[in-house]
Parts: C-alpha cells; sequence; structure tokens
C-alpha cells in the first residue's frame, strides 16, 4: 500500500497498523497449517514489522512470508557500469534546502540505482544489502499488476476495460460492485465504499479468516458513481488481480514469469508473497534493485524490449494518461492526491514525462523519458507518512537526474 501525505500522527499509526496486519496475513494466511503455528508465525511477522526490524524484513521477506517463486529467463539484459557519480549537492522543496546525500540517509536508503541511457551511473547498497538482494516492492507491485492487465488485454484473454467487473468476478454478480467498469479500478476511482486506513485491517482479518477475498470485497458496496472522486484503495488491485486470474487460468506469479519476466532479461528469480495461497496483488514481490531498473526500462522504452513488443505502447501511454479532473495532481483538492495517478502509475506535475512506482516506508521507481533516466530507491523508512513526502522526494529524484552528464 501508498499513502500521500497524511498530516496527523493517529492517521500515520492507522496507516503504519494496517501495513502490519496485510503483511502479517499473508505470513500465516496458508491453508492447512495448525492454529498454533499460524499465531507463532503471525507473531513473527508483526515482529518483523517493528522499525527496527524493518531493514531485515525488506530484504528477507521470502524467508519470512510464503512466496511464489517467478523464474527468470535465460537471456540477462546486462546494463553497463561507470565509476559512481557524485550525486547534486541536494534540493529544495518549499524553501528549505536538502543535501543529498543526508536526505538518503534520513529516508532509511537501503539500496538506490541511478540509471542513464542504459548505463548505471550510481549503485550504493545499505544494511547488507547487494546486488543479489530482493528488495520488497510494497506497492510498487501495483505498477506491476498494471502492466500483466495490459498483456491480458493485449492477448484478448481480458476483453475491455471498459468491461464490468461482473464479467469477470462471479462473487460481484447481483451486487452494486458488478457494473464497475475495470477502467475505473485501474485508475484508482471505482467508488467502492472502503476507507483505505479504517477498513484495511478488517478485510485483512477476514481474508486470515478463510474468507475469500472477493466475496468479502463484494460486501463493500458503492459510495459515488465510478470516476467521481480518486480513492487510493488497495482493494481496486486486488479485484484487477482476480480479473487476471480468473480471465487466464494462470496465477499472478505464473502469467508474470511467462509473459513478463522471462522476456524482459531479468537477472534474478522474484517472488510473488501469497495470501491464503494467493499471490498478494495489493503489494507483494520481492525483487532485485537492477531487476526493478530493468522493468522501468521497459516502460520507458514504450513496451519494447529488444525489439519485441512485450507491452503495447498504446498501454503505455494510456498508464500514464491524467488528463482526466480526477486523476490529475491536487485532485478533490485532497492532500492524498498531491501526485497525479494513472493506470497504477503515479504521475507528477511537470512536463519531462515524469512517473513514478511508489510503495510503503519509501519504495520507489522513478523513471524521466526527458532525461532517459531510472531511479530506484529503496528504504526502511518508518517516517515515509511525514508530510510533504512524496513531493520531496520528486524533487530529489529531479536533482539527482538532472545533475547527470
Amino acid at each position: 500500500m501508498m499513502g500521500i501525505v497524511r498530516k496527523d500522527k493517529g492517521g500515520n499509526e492507522m496507516k503504519k497498523t494496517s501495513v502490519i496486519v496485510v503483511g502479517a496475513v499473508a505470513a500465516v494466511g496458508v491453508a492447512g497449517i495448525s492454529f498454533g503455528k499460524k499465531i507463532k508465525t503471525l507473531y513473527q511477522s508483526l515482529n518483523s514489522f517493528k522499525d527496527k526490524n524493518l531493514a531485515h524484513t525488506f530484504q528477507h521477506t521470502p524467508e519470512i512470508q510464503p512466496t511464489k517463486k517467478i523464474s527468470r529467463g535465460e537471456q540477462v539484459f546486462s546494463f553497463a557500469k561507470e565509476a559512481d557519480i557524485t550525486l547534486a549537492d541536494g534540493f529544495t522543496y518549499q524553501n528549505a534546502f536538502y543535501p543529498c546525500e543526508k536526505f538518503m540517509e534520513d529516508t532509511e536508503t537501503s539500496a538506490m540505482i541511478v540509471v542513464k541511457d542504459d548505463v548505471i551511473k550510481y549503485e550504493k547498497y545499505f544494511f547488507g544489502g547487494g546486488e543479489g538482494t530482493l528488495f520488497s516492492s510494497n506497492s510498487m507491485g501495483k505498477s506491476f499488476v498494471s502492466a500483466l492487465f495490459g498483456i491480458a488485454v493485449a492477448k484478448g484473454d481480458v476483453g475491455s476495460v471498459e468491461d464490468p467487473l461482473g464479467k469477470y468476478i462471479p462473487e460481484f454478480v447481483g451486487t452494486e460492485l458488478e457494473k464497475i467498469p475495470i477502467r475505473a479500478c485501474l485508475k484508482m476511482a471505482s467508488g467502492i465504499n472502503f476507507d483505505e486506513e479504517k477498513d484495511m485491517s478488517g478485510f485483512s482479518m477476514r481474508t486470515l479468516l478463510g474468507f475469500p477475498a472477493m466475496k468479502v470485497i463484494s460486501k463493500y458496496g458503492v459510495q459515488e458513481p465510478p470516476y467521481t472522486y480518486r480513492r487510493y484503495l488497495s482493494i481496486n488491485t486486488e479485484i484487477l488481480g482476480q480479473v487476471i486470474v480468473n480471465a487466464t487460468g494462470y496465477s499472478l506469479a505464473e502469467y508474470m514469469e511467462k509473459n513478463l519476466w522471462k522476456r524482459i532479461g531479468t537477472a534474478h528469480d522474484a517472488y510473488w508473497t501469497l495470501s491464503n495461497g494467493k499471490e498478494l496483488a495489493m503489494g507483494g514481490l520481492s525483487v532485485s534493485l537492477r531487476d526493478y531498473a530493468r522493468f522501468a526500462r521497459l516502460y520507458l522504452n514504450l513496451g519494447s524490449y529488444n525489439g519485441e513488443q512485450i507491452i503495447e505502447e498504446k498501454w503505455i501511454r494510456d498508464s500514464l494518461d491524467i488528463s482526466e479532473d480526477y486523476s490529475k495532481p491536487g485532485s478533490n483538492y485532497d492532500a492524498y492526491n498531491a501526485i497525479g495517478y494513472g493506470y497504477q502509475w503515479w504521475v507528477p506535475e511537470g512536463d519531462q514525462g515524469e512517473f513514478m512506482a511508489i510503495g510503503v516506508y519509501g519504495q520507489w521507481i522513478y523513471v524521466n523519458p526527458s532525461n532517459r533516466v531510472i531511479i530506484v530507491k529503496t528504504s526502511a523508512d518508518p517516517d515515509f507518512m511525514e508530510k510533504g513526502y512524496e513531493l520531496k522526494h520528486v524533487e530529489f529524484f529531479r536533482a539527482v537526474a538532472d545533475g547527470i552528464s
């Protein structure tokens, strides 16, 4: 999950609790294990989300939680590598100056890579990580689900993003959710009556107890027509994941392995966290730093890899379209919407075509097409909900990108 600016500490703590519960549910939601073992695993998972343990947790998720392997292909795309550049001195945000190196330290950066024109200009790891370390995506995983959805549409597995949810999800038939267009979920504008902070813990606990996720979601109803407002709801991505599964007959990990991961030159296997035996679509990937950059490179190149169109160019462009009022930065005069939103991608205000994948505790993929720059920054930052956190990072990334010769 990923939340934009939250002013009050209470909301911050509630948001953290929701994230922890989701992780705990993933850890214990395995059919067939004893109740006692579930409680023990729940305790271990909750402990892993303590601030002091975050760095370790986000580098060892497949050891802590049940996951499904996503195998890499045989051919690896290798970035060229140069000596690490010196980062820009700093950046300015709201009339305050922030030195880049100090900013990285203050935000508990666990790894960062900067790639320009397929050349690694900067790559550093902290907290014991390295090139082979798999870093938790948290909600950066939503952007991967969007990519898989684009592939499913192109292959004809899913007819259209304008199709109603009820066409693919039987649990929604006869409910208020039946006629919501798929596209509304992609844009986080479904109108489903769900609150990311207040309702996530309850949703997670119900699924932990064995209730099917789509059955639980079907009970929420709607609070406004689709496309009225943009409300960041992780259950939208869970719905998208289930549409892919139902339409293709593959699990998300299987579909990703076959149609994406083996086709873009990744160097490492990835892993997808499971909840009750199913992939957690809302944000459960573990991926190496350079492989995150390889995924970003696919989008930078408009879906093409080695002359093959992995994702249709139109899907890429549609994914980054924030022309509708509810998609624009600052929509609804809501601090949560300070950055624009496309198909599960964040699009900041500006004229350089930038876009980002963002996850809680400071996980970032930043792509700047104008400068041909990719930046991936993973973190273990318990202060990720502080005011201006996302917009401050945008200025940091811009300063780094502009400082590369």
